[in-house]
């Protein structure tokens, strides 16, 4: 079994390496080939070991970073370190569990949210609406809502992919969770139509909004909801 050293972790990755799933990766924006259960596998053997997580997520590369980000301690990182972690983090493997896995466990969760929300990176300011709809969802004192469909009333439609995707999570969320605004967030997801046609595998939840929050709001009620 390898060792828990940077060059021992890395040769290990080298060899789970697939050039299928790589392939497959490929098409979503990613860039790995490495099985995620295998690399899971390596991050429960290893624990917790935060340098060694720092020295993977130096190498640049995206199997070594996803590892990282497991085997870290979110709450040893300081602000400015999360900030530019972000900002290397450019595929959306990468970018997801930096934010879910050690960004939202951080005390640094709520200023980088509110820095970034208005990023002029689009990149960046996705992973502010993903914080921004967790507390959407967790923690809404405080937030101004109406404000928040302002802004995505505004700017979602002509969003690049990310970032759109990013907000729209946030309008479903919105009308999921708070009735008072859920007429409102229908009535936008069905104006802009952002993700109407998106492809949904049978038996999966369209990530339309209207048709998202609909469901989700039929499934928590038990009954049928009627859309404006």
């Amino acid at each position: 079994m390898p060792g828990s050293t940077l060059a021992g972790i890395m040769a290990e990755l080298a060899g789970l390496a697939d050039p299928r799933i790589r392939e497959l990766n490929v098409k979503h924006g990613d860039d790995h080939g490495v099985n995620l259960t295998k690399l899971r596998a390596i991050a429960k053997r290893i624990k917790s070991e935060q340098e060694l997580a720092r020295e993977l997520w130096a190498t640049g590369d995206s199997a070594a970073r996803l590892l990282a980000l497991l085997v870290c301690r979110p709450k040893a990182f300081d602000r400015d370190e999360l900030d530019a972690m972000l900002r290397e983090a450019r595929t959306p493997k990468v970018q997801d569990w930096l934010v879910n896995y050690v960004v939202k466990k951080s005390p640094h969760a709520e200023e980088l949210r509110t820095d970034w929300l208005s990023d002029p990176d689009p990149v960046v300011a996705s992973a502010g609406w993903a914080l921004t709809t967790e507390r959407v969802t967790k923690n809404p004192e405080g937030l101004h809502l109406a404000g928040l469909l302002d802004v995505i009333e505004a700017g979602m439609k002509e969003a690049p992919d990310r970032l759109q995707w990013s907000m729209n999570h946030c309008l479903a969320q919105i009308g999921i969770d708070h009735a008072e605004h859920r007429a409102r967030a229908i009535d936008i997801g069905e104006r802009l139509e952002v993700l109407k046609d998106y492809p949904t595998p049978p038996g999966c939840t369209s990530p339309f909004a209207p048709t998202w929050i609909t469901e989700i709001v039929r499934r928590q009620a038990g009954t049928t909801v009627k859309r404006r």
